[in-house]
């Protein structure tokens, strides 16, 4: 996998900007974590945990070692409303042990700040704009974005999407699905994992994995980073045998 990634990252040279130095990575990341109120207090502080964990993780470490350049540029937001988007961690390379640990540190110990509505397409445009405007060129660029419902205000999600597919970035997606009732929300009848596929994921490989629990969340985001980082889609009989 490492010589076949290898041989197709030279088949894309780095591009330097007019007038701006670009830092070559393997992959320009956004994880988009919902915070809005349908994710109460207590699932909002479990997903930050999960994505903690996942970092200081071993296999993520190795994912992010073993590419063409052995390092990546992420960024951790937290959003809800259309006008809620938030770098709990703002852009950062992680090339090693050390780097993770000190990116999940600031993650874990960001302010946790609350919004009222779930604007996923609001969340993907922002989060496209922040990698378009970074300092960093990624041979892939890459936004995984969780939320426990679908989208009640904001951007169409079809403009957002078509706007990553303009940029050429794959979107994956990362639902938590929960039939317990929010601050603000009722739970929604829907099949969220399946919302997620028809409306959210978009690009080249892109793919959904869901989680119902805790544990299969810390499952399910150390599964999908180790994948996104290795540069590894996975077919959806993979994904179904692999979900929690």
């Amino acid at each position: 996998m490492r010589l076949f990634s290898a041989l197709l990252f030279g088949l894309f040279p780095a591009v330097e900007a007019v007038g701006q130095d670009l830092i070559d990575v393997d992959l320009e990341l956004v994880l988009a974590v919902d915070i809005s109120y349908s994710v109460d207090e207590d699932e909002a502080r479990r997903q930050r945990e999960g994505y903690v964990a996942a970092l200081a993780h071993p296999d993520v470490i190795s994912a992010i070692e073993g590419g063409p350049l052995g390092r990546i540029a992420v960024t951790y937001v937290e959003w809800a409303d259309s006008r809620f988007q938030r770098a709990a961690a703002d852009w950062t390379v992680i090339a090693s042990e050390d780097d993770a640990l000190a990116f999940a540190a600031i993650v874990a110990n960001a302010p946790l700040e609350r919004g009222h509505y779930t604007a996923i397409g609001s969340a993907i445009a922002d989060s496209v704009q922040r990698i378009e405007n970074n300092q960093y060129h990624g041979y892939r660029r890459l936004i995984d974005i969780s939320g426990d419902g679908p989208q009640n205000q904001g951007m169409d999600l079809a403009e957002a999407r078509a706007m990553a597919d303009a940029a050429r970035i794959i979107v994956n997606g990362l639902p938590v699905i929960t039939d317990q009732p929010g601050r603000w929300v009722r739970p929604v009848e829907v099949n969220l994992d399946v919302y997620f596929d028809e409306n959210v994921i978009t690009g080249p490989g892109a793919f959904v994995l869901a989680a119902r629990t805790a544990d299969e969340f810390r499952v399910a985001i150390l599964r999908k980073m180790t994948l996104e980082i290795a540069g590894a889609a996975p077919a959806r009989l993979e994904l179904m045998q692999a979900a929690p």
